[in-house]
């Protein structure tokens, strides 16, 4: 389903930012719920460090496409940067916010209700650390790729790439009962993901039987040891 554009320009920005500094109710509204209105300046700073932070993840896809985890991790972190703090009230008032359009909302509405919506950057900051995720999984840093997939869920708790992520990191880690967690939500929420889910399953069931049969064939060893150096000590 496509998501309908709701963005506006600096310019009806402005007109909005206008409308809830005028005397009367709307700025009384504005006052009793101690909420910030952004002003042009900021809106435009916003703009700015948005389009940034989209061409920092554009390169860091374009990086992990071909094969180099080092670039687009470094990219992602450089589009982490620009991301983190931006003022959520100037991008409601940008329309860069889900799901409600700024022409459905008043002005004291969208201002005030600017911490309960996820904007642009919320969902920008869900994909670049899901694929923060990938890149962490490709260099088996497994805590890291886990912990990055867990700031996607953060951000989305349905996201079906970050749990399978998160999923096959815990497996390698040997934590196969909460893999199992992950790999069986993959299948609540998106059940046309569900083979690859089993098969992940599959794969981490025998994975853990060979640790299994690899940990029960060195104790075994130990305790052949034990008992001739018991015997040698006895004769």
């Amino acid at each position: 389903m496509s998501t309908p554009d709701t963005s506006i320009s600096i310019t009806q920005a402005s007109e909005i930012i206008e409308s809830v500094s005028s005397p009367g109710v709307v700025q009384d509204s504005l006052r009793d719920a101690n909420v910030k209105v952004p002003t042009q300046a900021e809106l435009s700073t916003v703009e700015s460090k948005l389009a940034t932070a989209r061409s920092k993840k554009d390169a860091g896809d374009a990086a992990f496409k071909v094969g180099d985890v080092k670039n687009a991790l470094r990219s992602y972190h450089e589009t982490l940067l620009y991301l983190h703090g931006i003022d959520k009230n100037a991008l409601k008032s940008l329309g860069l916010a889900a799901p409600s359009s700024p022409s459905s909302m008043s002005a004291v509405d969208q201002a005030a209700g600017a911490k309960d919506v996820t904007t642009e950057a919320d969902m920008i900051l869900e994909k670049v650390y899901a694929n923060m995720s990938a890149c962490h999984i490709k260099q088996e840093n497994w805590k890291r790729a886990v912990d990055t997939a867990d700031k996607a869920l953060g951000k989305n708790a349905f996201n079906s790439k970050a749990l399978f992520r998160k999923a096959k990191a815990l497996g390698e880690l040997g934590f196969f009962e909460k893999a199992e967690i992950a790999l069986n939500e993959i299948k609540k929420v998106a059940p046309n993901e569900a083979p690859m889910a089993d098969a992940e399953l599959a794969r981490q069931r025998a994975m853990d039987r060979e640790r299994q049969k690899a940990h029960d064939q060195k104790m075994r060893g130990w305790l052949s040891r034990e008992k001739k150096q018991a015997a040698s000590e006895q004769t």
